[in-house]
């Protein structure tokens, strides 16, 4: 799990270690993700399936892409399909992965690179790994988060941010036992690239085995914990994580994980994503791809895709896949 490394993780800013009155969430739920199959049929872990859209809110959705191993020709993606009302985060740690909408936007990302697409009013897009992976297989491991907008923003017009790895915010914790790769947001003083439309924050966390993060997290924020990779716990009352395993938590100041003293030969060290924002609080009216807040807007929704008022699917091969 490569992501964004450091050869001295001592060199770089750390998190200051949060003061002794601070309140420590304590855990609300735990929950393992499901396996399933997306797009052309890559396996995924399905993050918040089983948690209620309050305790995610602001965010709707999120799949742990692989990680799979795969063979020469295995290699899948998705095809051209449509969004409206949010935005889709893809961050990659493993593998290569392209991306091309019909606004213009598109790239490609690896190893630590982040796409973030808001697709605000409509768009239609494409995400497939290129002809070269598909020839070669390899490696592929990646995450898709969807943040909600508010209504007042659910139509706004469509953008495209491709953040690079050297972009995103490297600061270790406060005794250096953990790097944290701020994606977004700001984490205990130090801000990530992403530009996001609803407040939130996106750090990837490796602990060492052993290590203990305390993290200064904001109170207005809710605050989740998912486990990538490896074994430990989460929160005061130490309940355990591993691989697939969502933990959220309740009101306070101070996040805590920590990894087990003794990791797997495949995962040597304990790797997580913590995610919070700002609660929207509104209603939210879900249909495949389209999140509105009304059954009518979801309504307009399908029918604006289908008038082709999305934009068009540019004429230009489809990533990794040759001509259309």
């Amino acid at each position: 799990m490569p992501a964004v490394t450091v050869d001295d993780i001592l060199v770089l800013p750390r998190a200051p270690e949060p003061a002794a009155t601070a309140a420590e969430r304590s855990v609300a739920s735990v929950t393992d993700a499901p396996t399933g199959y997306e797009g052309e049929g890559f396996p995924v872990r399905r993050a918040f399936a089983g948690v209620g859209m309050r305790a995610l809110d602001p965010f709707i959705h999120l799949d742990q892409m692989g990680e799979v191993e795969y063979a020469p020709g295995e290699p899948k993606g998705t095809p051209w399909h449509p969004h409206r009302g949010f935005e889709t985060v893809t961050y990659m740690i493993d593998g290569v992965l392209d991306h091309s909408d019909s606004h213009g936007g598109g790239g490609s990302i690896t190893d630590g690179d982040t796409q973030w697409m808001t697709a605000g009013g409509g768009i239609l897009h494409i995400e497939a790994p290129p002809e070269e992976v598909v020839v070669s297989g390899g490696l592929f491991h990646g995450l898709q988060l969807w943040v909600n907008l508010p209504s007042r923003l659910k139509m706004s017009d469509p953008r495209y941010q491709d953040i690079g790895r050297g972009e995103v915010k490297l600061i270790s914790s406060s005794d250096g036992g953990a790097l944290l790769r701020v994606i977004a947001g700001d984490v205990a003083g130090h801000s990530g690239p992403g530009a996001t439309h609803t407040p939130i924050s996106l750090v990837h966390a490796t602990l060492a085995p052993g290590a203990q993060l305390r993290l200064p997290w904001r109170p207005d924020f809710n605050a989740l914990v998912y486990t990538l990779a490896g074994s430990g716990a989460a929160g005061a009352d130490r309940h355990p994580l591993e691989t697939g395993r969502l933990a959220v938590f309740g009101p306070g100041d101070v996040v805590t994980v920590r990894a087990d003293e003794r990791q797997e030969s495949r995962s040597p060290q304990l790797d997580v994503l913590i995610l919070g924002g700002q609660p929207i609080r509104e209603p939210v009216a879900a249909y495949g791809p389209f999140v509105m807040n009304t059954r009518q807007e979801l309504l307009q929704a399908v029918e604006d895709f289908q008038s082709g008022r999305f934009g068009s699917i540019p004429v230009e091969p489809r990533p990794g896949h040759g001509a259309l």
